[in-house]
């Protein structure tokens, strides 16, 4: 595994043949691949893009499109469709680009991360609760 530095922080990782951009998305790949040998997904595509607004121009001024490039979209035994990032934590710019995809698309959009102490791979939003309900149960315990 050949590793490289993000703009982030994390280090890219290369397995298989693709190029991932931190240690958490390529063990992300690692559970997809075992999840679709054991049929639990149909299948998963790496990198799709989803146009989320056309490019224009305004007052001669050309405005590229912007697009949200995920990490992966799973595809479940169920026909739904999944499209996954795996992020540490949410960026603006996400917040931004997610707002446009549940607008334009219908399917699930999950931003994920990996907590040990939370049982393994957790939607962001639940890990922020979870995180926040142990610090108050702390100070509860402190308190007493």
């Amino acid at each position: 595994m050949a590793e490289t530095k993000t703009k982030y922080n994390s280090k890219k990782i290369e397995l298989d043949g693709h190029v991932f951009d931190s240690k958490i998305e390529a063990q992300y790949y690692e559970e997809l691949k075992l999840q679709q040998q054991q049929e639990k997904i149909l299948f998963f595509r790496l990198q799709p893009r989803y146009e989320l607004q056309e490019s224009f121009r305004k007052d001669g001024k050309l405005h590229r499109k912007i697009e949200l490039v995920a990490d992966f979209e799973v595809h479940h035994t169920d026909g739904s469709i999944e499209v996954v990032d795996v992020k540490g934590f949410q960026t603006e710019t996400f917040g931004v680009k997610r707002k446009l995809f549940e607008k334009k698309y219908p399917h699930k959009l999950s931003l994920l991360t990996f907590s040990q102490i939370d049982g393994g791979w957790i939607e962001l939003d639940d890990l922020k609760k979870a995180r926040k309900e142990r610090k108050k149960a702390k100070q509860l315990s402190v308190s007493y």
